[in-house]
């Protein structure tokens, strides 16, 4: 890409990024009248809600991961919706059933908690493989099949799942299908001591939490997304994710020989997409039209 070329375009780019990108500041400090730190895993919440993309969250219990989500929900002014993975759950308790309607004479669509913006998976990795795959369409096309019609889901359409990574006891593996729909994997750890302080002294001195109100609307978050598209991706970034994902299917050719027997399968091209993807959107968080190997280092 040739930067002197596209100089102006960045320019108004970065403008309308600066004005567009607002409300994620808005949204930050909604959120944060409940949640005490945690910003790393709620910048990559915003990162999958901005690149279109799915985010799995590993943590034991008590991080706030579900508190964290419904709360963005809330404050974006979405439907969320919450599904608690069981090994008992079928796939009709995720996308709907038809049932018969004695009065109609007739079959009537009963849709399932999956038509909502924000989808909360709750410790997704306890339902068996069978619901798991009811996910796939919907985490991948946007719509639902339920008998002969196939439904479109409503945008933004974000499905952020929790699991648990202490219990072995009743869970199972995710599918490898289903774990290549998620744009990334975020690992939440425990907050510091500081922040730990607050959370206790906030949870002991009130009952009621404090409530969060919307702050921003579907139309920004789209909005957003389409500018994210048009972020300026340097030839040399899309090089740089070439070779992180050819590195993981021939690690050979990148001197990395000891890592041939743990790697099965490589990345597909759906890694490289999503890659770009998530950086556009790194990109759009730190007000830049332009995303670059400098802006990378940082």
């Amino acid at each position: 890409m040739n930067l002197t070329k596209t100089a102006e375009d960045i320019k108004i780019l970065n403008e309308k990024i600066a004005n567009a990108s607002t409300f994620v500041d808005r949204l930050k400090d909604e959120v944060g009248h409940i949640i005490v730190g945690q910003a790393h895993m709620l910048d990559r919440l915003l990162i999958g809600l901005l690149s279109n993309g799915h985010v799995l969250l590993e943590g034991v219990p008590g991080l706030a991961k579900t508190l964290t989500i419904k709360s963005l929900a809330t404050a974006i002014q979405a439907n969320f919706s919450r599904i608690q993975f069981t090994p008992d759950l079928l796939p009709a308790d995720v996308i709907g059933t038809l049932m018969y309607n004695q009065q109609q004479n007739d079959f009537v669509v009963r849709k399932g908690p999956i038509f909502a913006n924000f989808i909360l998976a709750d410790e997704i990795n306890r339902a068996p493989a069978k619901v798991q795959s009811a996910l796939l369409e919907a985490m991948q096309e946007r719509q639902v099949t339920i008998g002969n019609t196939t439904y479109n889901l409503e945008e933004p359409f974000l499905v952020l799942a929790t699991q648990n990574p202490l219990e072995q006891e009743g869970t199972y593996p995710l599918p490898e299908a289903q774990v290549d729909r998620f744009i990334m994997k975020v690992i939440v750890r425990y907050p510091e001591m500081q922040e730990e302080q607050l959370i206790l002294r906030s949870n002991v001195q009130s009952v009621k939490m404090p409530e969060i109100n919307p702050v921003v609307n579907i139309e920004d978050v789209l909005h957003a997304r389409d500018l994210v598209r048009n972020i300026y991706l340097d030839e040399k970034v899309e090089q740089y994710i070439l070779d992180i994902v050819f590195a993981t299917r021939y690690p050979g050719r990148y001197e990395m020989q000891k890592l041939e027997p743990l790697i099965a399968y490589g990345a597909s091209p759906r890694g490289s997409i999503n890659l770009a993807l998530a950086g556009k959107a790194q990109a759009f968080l730190k007000k830049e039209g332009l995303l670059c190997l400098k802006m990378l280092e940082v």
